[in-house]
């Protein structure tokens, strides 16, 4: 069965289900409501175990917590996670495959979901969806051979409380299986004459499944003109995949933009641009933009190699294309023969870091508060 294919459903498959979140660490057989402590203990006092006692978790900043941590094969098939909207750039979302010390999965929470400037974007996608205000859901299928573990990382300066559910399925064969790789880069400037990476030096078998976009403009004029490029296998100098406008490969046209409306947000099961950010005429001065992508029912096969980058193009005078520079941070998602793979350096709380709010400082007016330091 394929996410994309419904007539499936009906199918039976000699599998269980299972489900970790704060009112069942482990996933166990029998082992949800019986909590005694947590962080919805003192709303419960009148009540008692079973009531909601366990609904969330506090991570400490600097401070990584296991969300999950699962032994043998299996699948996760669905999470959902909510945190404050502050928080969705300074959490760093991890996945391990089969007892890795890497991880095949290090993307920012926000960007792993649709919503890398901190500021909410309906998404209404097939493997994401992005629900108000901030009920984030990933229906990516994450197939692993022996153990799995998610993680999250708090690199802010303050404590964080993050509910959360997976559920994943034991038993099934995941032999012919890839595993789900996902990978965030960020240029911020975009160096002169020089294309933004989205992947590279990926070596194995693998497709890929798509690429989402926190891109921020920082001049007048549309931006969208530069290519993206596949370069598989073999390829060298010249891809063998190349598009023909940034707006194109998110399945838009002619710039977003509508006559009389402008641009035009847009949600789809495949490719979007749900999320338009306008300056507001005092600290919000750039505009920035949210897009994905997925290759779900045109997955972008390789056999040895993989590298992908995309080219930030507007206009100057004379109907020539200008070398942009713009701050683009990509997550790139992938299927690979292998539960690791190579990938950038992990990003610090300052390479992650957008502008909270419309104050002048970030941290003013942040939850929980941001106090000097």
């Amino acid at each position: 069965m394929t996410n994309a294919d419904l007539s499936s459903i009906s199918h039976l498959r000699a599998v269980e289900t299972r489900s970790i979140s704060p009112e069942n660490f482990d996933g166990s057989r029998g082992g949800g409501g019986r909590a005694t402590e947590g962080t919805g203990a003192a709303s419960a006092r009148d009540l008692g175990p079973g009531w909601k006692i366990s609904p969330s978790v506090d991570i400490p900043a600097g401070e990584t917590f296991e969300l999950v941590s699962i032994a043998g094969a299996g699948k996760i098939t669905h999470i959902w996670i909510t945190t404050h909207k502050d928080n969705w750039r300074t959490l760093l979302f991890r996945a391990y495959w089969d007892g890795a010390d890497e991880p095949a999965i290090e993307v920012p929470y926000g960007d792993f979901f649709c919503n890398g400037w901190g500021e909410f974007a309906q998404v209404s996608s097939q493997p994401i969806a992005a629900n108000p205000n901030g009920g984030f859901n990933s229906y990516w299928p994450m197939p692993f051979q022996d153990g799995a573990r998610l993680t999250i990382e708090n690199v802010s300066t303050v404590p964080v409380r993050v509910y959360y559910q997976v559920t994943y399925e034991l038993g099934g064969d995941y032999s012919a299986d890839g595993y789900l790789h996902a990978q965030w880069r960020r240029s911020n400037p975009l160096e002169h004459l020089t294309p933004h990476t989205i992947v590279e030096g990926i070596e194995g078998s693998g497709h890929y499944v798509g690429t989402y976009i926190a891109w921020g403009v920082n001049s007048n004029g549309w931006w969208g003109e530069g290519e993206i490029k596949f370069y598989l296998d073999d390829d060298d100098e010249f891809p063998t995949i190349c598009g023909t406008g940034t707006e194109d490969y998110f399945g838009g046209a002619w710039n977003f933009d509508i006559p009389g409306q402008g641009y035009t947000e847009f949600t789809t099961p495949y490719l979007g641009m749900p999320q338009v950010l306008r300056p507001d005429g005092l600290y919000r001065s750039q505009q920035r933009f949210g897009m994905y992508r997925w290759h779900l029912l045109d997955p972008i096969h390789f056999a040895e190699r993989l590298r992908v980058d995309i080219q930030a193009l507007g206009w100057r005078s004379g109907w020539r294309y200008l070398p942009l520079r713009d701050d683009i941070a990509s997550t790139a998602l992938f299927y690979l023969d292998r539960p690791t793979a190579r990938r950038p350096k992990t990003p610090s709380a300052d390479d992650l870091e957008v502008h909270l709010g419309k104050e002048a400082v970030p941290d003013l007016g942040a939850l929980p508060p941001r106090d000097p330091s």
